[in-house]
């Protein structure tokens, strides 16, 4: 007699979300599918923006539909942006009608400028309300845009941005008070073409749950979260350290880089780097009769030069990592040029230290070097003093140059030392 094969077992939200990097899209969908409407709306908006993406383009419309206008118009922006151009027509045809012009605003933004971030609804207030009023008025605004709670703008009736006001303030004050009375008029604003690192500079300086985007006018556009901030930051740090690792930036996660595009992006340097080391040959083979008198020098050869490019490596990694943050600015080359010399000076005593008594040692023991041990050891530890204090002054004032030629330390400082 034949058999029903019993329905596989369903995934649980953290089962699903535990296996998810590891399933493919057929797996991904019945997963998703397969869960309750709550607890897939609490694994939808976890997802990551090129996730959501891609599990709507798996959906049929009427549920895609649904998903998608689940989502707050900037991060339906996201969405749109990471879907294939072709689709975009039909996904903004999914939402209604004052999210389309929202998405439709925000997608005309460059992705990493701040107008490519903002959440365009946000609460919002006159001037000359009292507070009973404002209050009043805000809590209808929270039916329809609860997301949005953070701060109340205070906009005057050319939109433009007046003041901003705490909920703790607005509820404190005296029902009669003005807003115009008790706002904060001293703001911190950011222009909708300001670029999104600014952005996260701007949050890290003020330590604000949101901030004000406004155009040059002074209209106010949208708001900007620390939520939407916290992807930036892990965005332009990975970024960063894929271009001071010698690569082009990858404009995807690792495993779905094709084949081809991570040759492409990772040969360039590679090559560059050789072509540096075939120039080191080069300068040594100019040297190769005193090298054939004293062979034994050709053994710390490679160690003399690892050493100095590991101090430079070290150095333009600090003075890259400054800048970003904007602890060192041009202006400020010589006091770093002061203070990696004497870095430099002692990182090569200390080098410097470890070789002689390396050399010295093994000259006791076994008898490596014969004769002429003690003029080896010093030889190699006067090149190190002086290899390591050039690397660290080279490789620190790298950055300074790049940056002046208004090219991008982090993609070409480093890469420098790494052979």
């Amino acid at each position: 007699m034949q058999t029903t094969p019993e329905p596989a077992e369903r995934l649980s939200l953290d089962d699903l979300r535990e296996a998810w990097d590891l399933l493919v899209s057929d797996d991904r969908l019945e997963g998703f599918r397969a869960l309750d409407r709550s607890e897939a709306e609490t694994f939808f908006l976890s997802l990551s923006t090129r996730d959501q993406a891609e599990l709507l383009l798996e959906l049929p419309g009427l549920d895609r539909r649904s998903w998608l206008r689940l989502l707050a118009p900037d991060d339906a922006a996201d969405v749109v942006q990471e879907a294939p151009r072709e689709e975009w027509p039909d996904l903004l045809g999914l939402l209604d009608e004052p999210t389309r012009r929202d998405v439709s605003a925000l997608l005309a933004y460059a992705e990493d400028d701040a107008g490519g971030l903002m959440n365009p609804r946000y609460t919002r207030v006159r001037p000359e309300m009292t507070l009973d009023e404002a209050i009043t008025y805000l809590r209808r605004q929270a039916r329809e845009r609860p997301d949005s709670l953070i701060y109340a703008y205070v906009l005057d009736h050319e939109q433009k941005l007046r003041g901003v006001i705490s909920f703790r303030e607005l509820l404190a004050g005296a029902p009669e008070q003005r807003v115009q009375e008790v706002m904060k008029d001293r703001l911190v604003t950011v222009h909708d073409d300001m670029d999104q690192e600014e952005v996260a500079k701007l949050f890290d300086r003020h330590h604000y749950a949101a901030l004000p985007v406004v155009d040059g006018e002074g209209v106010m556009k949208g708001i900007v979260t620390a939520d939407d901030i916290v992807d930036v930051v892990r965005e332009e740090a990975t970024e960063d350290i894929q271009k001071i690792g010698g690569t082009e930036a990858l404009d995807e996660p690792y495993l779905d880089v094709g084949f081809m595009t991570m040759l492409k992006k990772r040969a360039g340097w590679l090559s560059a780097l050789f072509l540096g080391e075939m120039l080191t040959a080069s300068a040594m083979s100019a040297y190769q009769d005193e090298i054939a008198r004293a062979v034994v020098l050709a053994l710390f050869v490679p160690l003399v030069i690892s050493s100095g490019g590991n101090s430079g490596s070290q150095a333009t990694t600090l003075v890259i990592r400054a800048m970003a943050l904007g602890e060192v600015r041009l202006r400020d080359w010589w006091r770093v040029v002061r203070r990696e010399f004497l870095s430099g000076l002692g990182l090569g005593l200390i080098l410097s230290a470890i070789g002689v008594t390396r050399i010295l040692v093994w000259e006791a023991l076994f008898h490596t070097y014969g004769a002429h041990g003690g003029v080896i050891a010093l030889t190699v530890g006067l090149s190190l003093i002086g290899v390591v204090l050039w690397g660290t002054l080279v490789g620190s004032m790298l950055p300074f140059l790049l940056r002046r030629l208004n090219f991008d330390p982090a993609s070409a400082s480093a890469p420098a030392w790494f052979s």
